[in-house]
């Protein structure tokens, strides 16, 4: 008795064009205006590209953080059909043009960006904006799975059961084929020899498709061609000549050049950002000239990066702080000659108030600031003193504290009573409002 034979059942083919949620967002290659970021991400979130669109932009008018999403975004998604994003690219030191314009737009977001930072209202909407747009792209991404009730297609699935018929209407449609590659005699592959048909000549060809051998020949043709081989050799494996070792030079040069011009009359923050931006816009220059001629490694990458990480910090420095260190002493005999005000760039500022007699029942105002240094403020053995202190990154010393208890912290804030000892004859109240960038802010009494 026979066995019945089973007829093998083939698997059923994948999901040619698979959801958009079960693949990694890339860039789109065709539905795209600059880098194809927006179709991306459209087509990843299953919503209009319109709506990254006008998102990036208005985050780029108001705060430069559109030109930073975009351009990070370009580096690191994946065109359609590459495995290699434009960063890795940068990393193994090929600076093509989509990278370049990437890195450059990221570059110029993050300048407008850093100078709008002190527009609290700007960055609350600049937040909520990116909030709301992430939010929408999670929400539309995650309601776009297809429902696990659909109606299953009957004549696939009688194409993978192997029971659809083979004529008639339900016969599955044929399986379509690639056309014949067609085997007529390529004329400059095969060149034709003196019968009429062709054949190959030698182990090469005279001409032909790239990277093809010449065909060997004697005296000094071979040898010309054997030299002009090896040289396109030598060419092909150094690559083109690299220019960053030049445009290191030249950046260094051009921001010592820019700090020098504005040190003697310019705050340290304004001259050193003088010179930062001098020297970025070399490297920026450099690596648009090594996309065309020449080329430029990780090294210049790196050093455009912290060009521009250096000029964030020096744009966020305190224009108090000045290039030249003095020492200055103020010394007023009564309280009438006690300014409003007192300022210093950087050094060291000592405000002696020991003389002033400031009456009993009265008070006597003063501000007291210096940007990068130290400042000292004597008030009279007899006064009560009102002191609010503020220093961004150093130490507060009273006249209760130790001269050696230092404590170094960022944004310090201070505000202390200090009555007279006992014993003092009773004096007036001195207000005080002293404020370092960088430094140490003291307040001592006079012994007498």
């Amino acid at each position: 008795m026979t066995q019945p034979t089973e007829t093998p059942v083939a698997p059923p083919d994948p999901d040619p064009d698979p959801a958009p949620a079960a693949l990694p967002p890339r860039r789109s290659g065709r539905n795209k205006v600059i880098g194809g970021v927006c179709g991306g991400l459209g087509r990843y979130c299953d919503i209009d590209p319109v709506i990254f669109r006008i998102a990036f932009g208005v985050l780029t008018v108001i705060s430069g953080l559109g030109l930073v999403f975009y351009g990070f975004a370009w580096l690191l998604l994946p065109l359609d059909d590459e495995d290699e994003n434009e960063a890795r690219r940068l990393l193994s030191g090929r600076v093509e043009g989509p990278a370049l314009v990437a890195v450059l737009m990221a570059l110029a977001g993050c300048g407008i960006f850093l100078s709008m930072l002190s527009n609290g209202s700007v960055m609350t909407f600049a937040s909520l904006l990116t909030l709301a747009v992430a939010g929408i792209g999670v929400w539309s991404q995650r309601r776009s799975v297809t429902p696990p009730d659909a109606p299953p297609d009957t004549a696939s699935a009688q194409a993978a059961a192997g029971t659809a018929p083979a004529f008639g209407p339900g016969a599955a449609p044929p399986e379509t084929k690639a056309p014949p590659t067609p085997v007529s005699p390529s004329w400059w592959r095969d060149p034709i020899v003196k019968d009429g048909t062709t054949g190959p000549v030698g182990t090469g060809y005279l001409w032909g498709a790239e990277g093809a051998d010449a065909v060997p020949s004697s005296g000094a043709w071979a040898r010309a061609g054997k030299d002009r081989d090896k040289k396109a050799a030598d060419r092909a494996t150094r690559g083109p000549r690299s220019i960053g070792g030049f445009v290191f030079l030249l950046a260094l040069l051009a921001g010592g050049a820019g700090t020098a011009g504005a040190w003697d009359h310019q705050p340290l923050g304004t001259a050193l950002q003088i010179g930062l931006t001098a020297a970025l816009v070399v490297f920026g220059l450099g690596l648009v000239i090594s996309a065309f001629v020449g080329r430029t490694g990780f090294g210049t990458l790196f050093l455009a990066v912290l060009t521009a990480a250096l000029l964030a910090g020096a744009s966020a420095m305190p224009k108090t702080i000045t290039t030249q260190w003095t020492r200055t002493d103020w010394a007023p005999a009564t309280a009438a000659d006690v300014r409003p005000s007192y300022a210093l760039g950087s050094g060291e500022g000592t405000l002696d108030l020991s003389k002033v007699v400031v009456p009993v029942g009265q008070s006597v105002k003063t501000r007291a600031e210096v940007g990068a240094g130290r400042l000292k403020v004597v008030v009279p053995l007899g006064a009560t003193v009102k002191a609010h202190i503020v220093v961004g990154v150093g130490d507060v010393q009273l006249p209760t504290e130790k001269p050696e208890d230092v404590d170094i912290q960022p944004n310090q804030k201070k505000t202390v009573t200090l009555p007279p000892p006992a014993g003092a004859k009773p004096a007036g109240t001195l207000e005080l409002d002293l404020h370092v960038s960088i430094g140490q802010a003291e307040v001592d009494r006079a012994a007498s």
